[in-house]
């Protein structure tokens, strides 16, 4: 069984334990980490709340948590936008990330079990057959719950935050480049961070984080030059 579904969640009636905002937040949140909402193109609020079908009220206060986040920026005129990265942008990313998620996953190494890195295995398996098919929505949601699962364990809740709101800046500059590049250019070190992960080594397990991102946000920036 499919560990995602291949689009972004929307706000639904089984979830109504959640307040509103908090629903459209989670959605719009969603939407622009795996690329649905495209870098620079702007929005209305009024657009939102139609296509989200909900009230005024809750998009505008979603809206203000993720300006907060630095995931939308406001433009004006009742209306938002996912900002568009410049190369020292993600020269400071890469440099940030690095430093975040390879103690995440350093600390995690040590908390997982084999059937929880079997689990992260088998998820990594999923994420090949996105790379394999093309599927770029699928390699969006997969890679990022690959790295969201192995961080979990971490025990650090801060660091989380800190690494979370990075791929909220990110995400939507990484679905540009795999629709231009398609997703078979783009590295892949998740069978390192197993292989480490399963001999219970920290520093391997930091080493081939850090040598995954960098690779795939070096990628982003020469993306991002030539454009």
């Amino acid at each position: 069984m499919d560990l995602i579904k291949n689009k972004a969640p929307r706000p639904v009636a089984d979830d109504q334990k959640r307040p509103a905002h908090e629903q459209v937040y989670q959605t719009l949140r969603a939407q622009i980490m795996y690329g649905d909402l495209v870098p620079g193109q702007p929005v209305t609020i009024q657009g939102l709340t139609d296509s989200l079908d909900v009230g005024m009220t809750p998009v505008r206060e979603a809206i203000r948590r993720l300006i907060s986040d630095g995931a939308l920026m406001f433009q004006g005129n009742r209306r938002v936008s996912v900002p568009l990265l410049k190369h020292s942008d993600v020269q400071q990313m890469i440099f940030a990330r690095i430093s975040i998620e390879s103690e995440l996953s350093r600390r995690a190494t040590t908390n997982m079990s084999a059937v929880e890195i079997d689990h992260l295995a088998q998820i990594d398996k999923q994420l090949d057959r996105t790379i394999a098919d093309g599927d770029v929505g699928g390699y969006l949601r997969l890679n990022h719950l690959f790295h969201e699962t192995l961080y979990s364990y971490a025990d650090a809740p801060i660091l989380n935050d800190l690494a979370e709101r990075l791929w909220l800046r990110f995400g939507p500059s990484l679905r540009v480049v795999c629709g231009r590049f398609g997703t078979q250019s783009l590295p892949d070190r998740h069978k390192d961070i197993i292989t480490a992960l399963r001999r219970k080594d920290p520093d391997r397990v930091a080493k081939a984080t850090a040598q995954d991102i960098e690779q795939g946000m070096e990628l982003m920036a020469g993306a991002l030059s030539s454009t």
